[in-house]
């Protein structure tokens, strides 16, 4: 099939989904969502203001109130989500052609791990809500016991880079927990979140259980944080907008989890084992073009081993395959956008300028049409006070930065308003505990990257985020905690 016929596939108006059904946008205003691979239109999407907002918001609070989902039975909710993750693995080869198509990504990527993790995000929450352990406590002639009960509304904003991965492994918690949700995807990447209402309404999930809201995040999004009834926000996005995320949410004193931006230090000491230290970072910087908050975008390697590193490194980016995301062996895609590939570039240029080497990459893609193609660029020699080492690029470029002893490497890494998450790359297993205890990060990782435990906490530190989710803290999080004391 060609790549015209796949896009045909998915061009279809994608609507506002209120309360069960598909409606347009009060103002009948769209927006159109264009494919990065070609920056052809991809569909049409409604465009919603705040009063979309306050009717989506308006539903789910009758919706949590009625008790239909809220007081429904632990049991009941989970064998929906269950079947909602059926759903998706039903339909893999469907999402992921749209994931593809709206974020850029390889389909290899979309079709072996976003979509099937979304599926994963569902049946795990739906699981894990059976078996929360409640707390009990004695004393003489009393007992307390906690009672956790779902917190009301929640809005939920997500990223561009992995929409439909990160709205399931947020809302699949929320609903878990009992509560009714409201999703605003990206307005780069919106089509793959729209499609869960389907799935949701085919599951016989009850009608206002679930709304998902498309439009500007000036004003849906500030809608969606200052609205009285919302009793929860999650933020998934570039840090300046998180802290305004908090501050709407302030004026209602809503509780909020933010996950922001990084720039984390992935360190590769002497006595690591280097060929699976450059296949492992080139996958901690390369994977989904660099548009990955998690990216070990800042490359420290020991000096005693610096060039025997950056040759072998070098060597193994030269390898990796930039072209068609639809196309089965392409390692790396096109950036979201026009605007962000530009942005990206200005940074390569400006890391230059500052006195970074250039090792390889740099360029825009010829001879792949009109799409946001870069090649994946290498940095070395860089200081980490440059720009691009401490701003957060989101894109396919590492900087690499040498470190003469354990201190050393831990001062960088430290040396960063982000802390998000970090990799180690040793096989002395007390120096590995050692760096992992000192450097400033919600996350770190020793001889790999990304590996996910859903029952694990996950946050950032610093200017990396407040809060954390995943496991038992995503079910502290969604939910009210109340304490209940009786005399026996």
């Amino acid at each position: 099939m060609s790549q015209t016929a796949k896009e045909n596939r998915v061009r279809k108006d994608a609507k506002l989904f209120i309360d069960g059904d598909y409606v347009d946008a009060v103002s009948g205003e769209t927006f159109d969502t264009i494919n990065p691979a070609t920056n052809l239109k991809l569909a049409s999407v409604a465009n919603a203001n705040e009063q979309d907002v306050k009717r989506a918001i308006d539903v789910a609070q009758r919706t949590f109130e009625s008790g239909v989902w809220s007081a429904m039975s632990v049991d009941e909710r989970a064998k929906i989500l269950c079947k909602m993750a059926d759903l998706v693995m039903e339909r893999v080869d469907e999402l992921a052609l749209v994931e593809t198509l709206d974020v850029g990504k390889p389909i290899k990527e979309s079709r072996g791990f976003d979509i099937p993790r979304a599926a994963a995000n569902l049946r795990f929450f739906a699981e894990m809500a059976k078996y929360m352990v409640h707390e009990h406590y004695e004393m003489r002639h009393f007992m307390s016991y906690a009672k956790y009960a779902p917190a009301g509304v929640t809005s939920l904003i997500i990223p561009w880079n992995l929409p439909f991965m990160q709205m399931t492994w947020k809302a699949s918690a929320a609903l878990a927990a009992g509560n009714t949700v409201v999703v605003k995807p990206a307005s780069y990447t919106p089509l793959s979140a729209v499609m869960l209402g389907e799935i949701a309404n085919e599951a016989g999930l009850p009608p206002g259980v679930l709304n998902i809201i498309t439009g500007p995040g000036g004003t849906v999004g500030a809608a969606m944080t200052t609205h009285p009834h919302v009793r929860r926000i999650s933020f998934v996005g570039e840090s300046n907008t998180g802290k305004t995320v908090m501050q709407n949410a302030a004026s209602q004193l809503i509780p909020v989890s933010l996950e922001l931006g990084g720039k984390s230090a992935n360190i590769v000491f002497e006595d690591a084992d280097l060929d699976e230290a450059v296949i492992g970072s080139i996958e901690a910087i390369f994977r989904n073009q660099g548009e990955i908050c998690l990216a070990g975008s800042r490359l420290l390697v020991q000096e005693s081993v610096y060039d025997q590193f950056l040759d072998k490194f070098v060597a193994a980016v030269q390898k990796i395959k930039v072209g068609n995301p639809l196309e089965p062996d392409t390692d790396m895609g096109a950036l979201v956008s026009r605007s962000h590939m530009e942005s990206v570039e200005h940074y390569i240029q400006l890391g230059l300028e500052e006195g970074a080497k250039l090792g390889y990459g740099g360029k825009r893609i010829s001879g792949l049409g009109d799409g946001n193609f870069l090649e994946p660029t290498v940095l070395y020699d860089v200081d980490n006070k440059m720009r691009v080492a401490q701003e957060e690029i989101f894109g396919p470029v590492i900087v690499i930065i040498p470190f003469r002893t354990e201190e050393d490497a831990i001062r960088i890494a430290n040396d960063s308003a982000y802390g998000l998450a970090g990799v180690v790359w040793t096989n002395d297993l007390r120096r590995a505990h050692r760096v992992a205890d000192r450097v400033k990060s919600g996350l770190l990782w020793i001889n790999c990257w990304y590996v996910r435990d859903l029952r694990t906490p996950f946050g950032g530190a610093k200017d990396s985020g407040i809060g954390r989710e995943g496991g038992r803290h995503s079910f502290e999080f969604y939910s009210e905690v109340k304490t209940v004391t009786m005399k026996l």
